[in-house]
């Protein structure tokens, strides 16, 4: 089990080496496929390469009526005045909703007796001639792999939103 310390070390060491060219679809699912690798931090020159897919579901519009009430749950009064207010201002705010989802049996791993910057120059030269616009190749920590993961998506959710948000609003769904 991972400490918060942990947690926050794989954060914080979770590198995008080659970005996906294509940002998350708005109105449609996007299939990521990434190449994760890490170092073995208990043997010199031994390198481990996740391979798989990430499959982002369509962002939903929500209403802030409906945030609030997710919100909520197990919260107290504070909580149900910042409720208030956001129904108080929904004109003024939209809010998405992202869904991802992997699964751990459609993961290929294999391990590699070079340097970290070895076989991560190796697997960029690869992933680049597949010319495929949503692949992308991170470097992060072993034990807190699937935390680099979320990381990774967590920060192609926040560079994907501005032109989801602009999508939907130039269909009038805004």
């Amino acid at each position: 089990m991972l400490t918060p310390d942990d947690i926050n070390y794989a954060i914080e060491n979770t590198h995008v080496i080659l970005p996906p060219r294509q940002r998350l679809a708005t109105f449609g699912t996007s299939l990521i496929n990434y190449y994760l690798i890490t170092e073995d931090m208990d043997a010199i020159n031994l390198t481990r390469v996740r391979e798989g897919q990430i499959h982002a579901e369509r962002p939903e519009i929500m209403s802030p009526e409906h945030f609030s009430r997710l919100m909520l749950e197990g919260f107290g009064e504070r909580a149900q005045e910042f409720a208030d207010f956001l129904s108080t201002n929904s004109q003024k705010l939209a809010f998405l909703k992202y869904g991802f989802r992997f699964r751990k049996a459609d993961i290929r791993s294999y391990e590699a007796h070079l340097s970290l910057a070895e076989i991560t120059d190796k697997v960029k030269v690869d992933v680049t001639a597949k010319s495929d616009p949503l692949s992308a190749v991170l470097t992060g920590i072993d034990d807190g792999w699937e935390v680099c993961l979320i990381k990774f998506m967590v920060d192609l959710i926040q560079s994907s939103s501005g032109q989801n948000f602009d999508d939907f609003r130039k269909r009038g769904l805004l």
